[in-house]
């Protein structure tokens, strides 16, 4: 049996704010390479807060995190900003894209901080775009897309680099269901071709897509199931 890509044994997080607050407490699973797992539960769960532990984003306060067969305690600064530029992507409700930047320089950044040779950007960025069904917006500027494609602009961001996980903290938070559907079609479509999906939301419509659902309440595992009617996208579906 080959190993998970991800590993938590009892982790634990507490926050700092004149007393000691508990965000996460005694989270032990597992994810398997190529799966799609949604991260389920109410603001102020604790959903990001571990979304954020297993990106290397922050730090557990307690308990053992491995990714890759490796504790992550063990990993050095160099080696931490390797994997964030190169095994994760990032997305986030709030899109990040540089608002005057074109869809094009706005997917090509990562690349910037990678040891990916300057001559290959372009065919990167070219394929990035494609994934997401944007190529017919490539250089128009992110302020004068839509919601929705914002958000794909910035799964094709998040996919430059060919990233092992694809990390997606509340992707269609801020999309009517029409573009959020066309938002997580997208995201199905890319666990289709291999990579691994954590997903972190609130709306159990989005969290039917993953294979997975956690649900997480007051910092604790309530439920670990997988899903069956699964939502992935078919290979038909087109994006416009």
């Amino acid at each position: 049996m080959p190993l998970p890509l991800i590993q938590t044994n009892n982790l634990s997080k507490n926050y700092m704010d004149g007393s000691e607050t508990p965000a996460l407490s005694d989270i032990s699973f597992s994810v398997d390479r190529g799966e799609f797992l949604a991260i389920m539960g109410p603001s102020g769960s604790g959903k990001s807060t571990l979304l954020h532990l297993l990106g290397f984003l922050d730090s557990p306060t307690s308990g053992a995190y491995r990714f890759d067969g490796k504790d992550a305690s063990a990993y050095s600064s160099e080696e931490i900003a390797r994997l964030r530029n190169k095994e994760f992507g990032f997305v986030f409700q709030a899109f990040n894209l540089l608002p005057n930047a074109t869809v094009s320089e706005n997917v090509k950044l990562p690349l910037l901080y990678s040891d990916t040779t300057e001559n290959e950007w372009n065919a990167r960025t070219h394929q990035a775009i494609g994934a997401v069904g944007l190529g017919h917006r490539a250089e128009h500027e992110a302020s004068k897309l839509s919601g929705g494609e914002k958000q794909r602009a910035a799964i094709a961001r998040a996919l430059v680099n060919n990233p092992s996980v694809i990390f997606a903290d509340e992707p269609t938070g801020n999309l009517d269901s029409k573009s959020g559907g066309i938002v997580m079609e997208t995201l199905s479509l890319l666990n289709g071709k291999g990579h691994t999906i954590i997903l972190v939301t609130h709306e159990r419509t989005t969290a039917e897509f993953a294979d997975r659902i956690v649900h997480i309440k007051d910092g604790l595992i309530e439920s670990d199931t997988r899903t069956h009617e699964r939502r992935r996208a078919g290979a038909d579906v087109k994006l416009k």
